[in-house]
């Protein structure tokens, strides 16, 4: 194990953490660069609970993050990462069992994270560490979306969450639960008699945040008929074989990543 100092990430600064988080993505199998704004926004909108994390420091260097979102009794793995230098010395698994420690601590019962398939080493500590696989989840993603008129309807933001709730067949990923949609701003939502969505705009990208759909077919037109000027879709995280993803599918866009979401019992 490398020797390093485990300590709150609080005892950094957001503008650190920032930095840090980039630098221990440095390499990783999809580009990651976030500035001090970014960060902010994750910790805020993921709940990060910052005395929770942990940062590993090594000659009073930092070198290491583990961010943990708390939410009542779940934890959420929320990125963990070690600068390439130091790599290969076991500081992730120093950090991800601190901050696991620290969960049992405070009462937490699961801990949460998704990780990308073809991560063999994370996939392994994480199994060594004892988290079970539960599902597939898969990022979409949609560059040239092309507007159709269909039936469809803008609508009041808790009047399709409920209708979602009440379709909802399993729970969401953490990044677009119940909980993430409330700290956000800006969310709006649209509904068909066959389909629902909440998302939110980015310039003109929409990334959807919840939604559901009796199939492929009311899915790719709910997306069609998104408001005028958006011209590219994000769906992060659908479960695997949701509508969703075949209608982005159908409608020309990609797979950008498939993951593995795995849970940790306290």
């Amino acid at each position: 194990m490398g020797s390093v100092a485990l300590e709150p990430a609080a005892t950094l600064s957001t503008a650190q953490l920032a930095d840090l988080f980039t630098a221990g993505y440095e390499g990783y199998y999809l580009p990651v660069s976030i500035d001090e704004a970014a960060f902010r926004f994750m910790a805020v909108t993921w709940d990060f609970d910052l005395g929770a994390s942990r940062v590993a420091v090594g000659e009073s260097v930092p070198v290491g993050i583990c961010n943990l979102g708390v939410r009542g009794e779940e934890g959420w793995i929320g990125g963990v990462g070690v600068v390439a230098s130091r790599r290969g010395e076991g500081i992730g698994e120093q950090l991800m069992r601190a901050v696991q420690s620290e969960a049992r601590a405070r009462g937490l019962k699961r801990i949460w994270l998704e990780v990308l398939v073809q991560n063999e080493p994370a996939i392994r500590l994480y199994e060594k560490l004892g988290y079970q696989h539960v599902r597939e989840l898969e990022v979409w993603s949609l560059g040239e979306l092309v507007l159709q008129e269909h039936k469809v309807r803008s609508v009041e933001v808790a009047a399709a969450q409920r209708r979602i709730r009440a379709a909802r067949d399993e729970r969401e990923p953490w990044q677009r639960a119940d909980e993430t949609v409330a700290n956000l701003q800006d969310v709006e939502a649209i509904e068909s008699d066959r389909a629902a969505a909440l998302f939110r705009r980015t310039g003109e990208r929409a990334s959807l945040l919840q939604a559901v759909a009796e199939d492929e077919t009311a899915a790719r037109e709910l997306l069609q008929a998104l408001p005028s000027g958006v011209t590219s879709v994000q769906w992060l995280n659908g479960p695997a074989g949701n509508p969703f993803n075949a209608a982005i599918a159908a409608l020309g866009g990609a797979r950008a990543a498939s993951q593995h979401e795995l849970v940790l019992a306290l």
